[in-house]
């Protein structure tokens, strides 16, 4: 256990007592804890396998190189279309994290075989974004916000173009690309 992490599984509310036994459950498989992205993190060496993290919902772990995992007992799940390696194991209580604890420890060790044979998620290739015409507009007209949108990483490029197609009316996406336009001026992401 690395002292570091303890707080995440301190604040936790809603789900402190499933994530505590996967926490247990993951440091039995010898893999380091760490923190990353604000998540206690459990590597091999330097490389990332598992991550545990919580939503409203559900809380998880989260296989970096998912893809890559045969999916025997099919629990692993695709968070969104647009998520090309990793994948979830979902739990909604605590009997469920202790009766599945056996299938959770063998995915775990084949994520670790995934990693030690050294083993790439090969990654779709990024079409090129289709901005809404309203972001378009502003992006011909203005070469500071341009210059400053595409200056930031791929990522960030990409979370702003989803966020704003996903408004259904022009006026949404309008307020959308407004509020966003200091963030981007900024050199910033959506979630910084």
């Amino acid at each position: 256990m690395n002292p570091k992490v303890d707080f995440y599984f301190n604040k936790s509310k809603k789900w402190q007592l499933e994530i505590a036994q996967l926490r247990q459950i993951v440091l039995k498989c010898d893999l380091i804890e760490e923190l990353k992205w604000g998540c206690p993190c459990y590597l091999l060496q330097k490389a990332n396998i598992v991550l545990i993290h919580e939503f409203k919902e559900y809380c998880a772990l989260l296989f970096f190189k998912g893809a890559l995992l045969k999916n025997h007992h099919g629990l692993l799940i695709q968070q969104t279309d647009n998520v090309q390696s990793a994948r979830q194991l979902r739990f909604t209580n605590l009997l469920q994290i202790i009766e599945q604890e056996n299938i959770i420890k063998e995915t775990i060790f084949e994520a670790i075989g995934v990693e030690q044979a050294g083993l790439k998620v090969n990654f779709k290739k990024s079409t090129e974004l289709i901005f809404p015409p309203e972001f378009e507009n502003i992006l011909s007209h203005n070469p500071d916000i341009r210059d400053a949108f595409y200056a930031l990483t791929p990522g960030r490029q990409k979370a702003y173009n989803l966020y704003f197609l996903a408004a259904k009316q022009v006026k949404t996406r309008e307020a959308r690309i407004e509020k966003s336009i200091p963030l981007i001026l900024a050199g910033k992401g959506l979630d910084d």
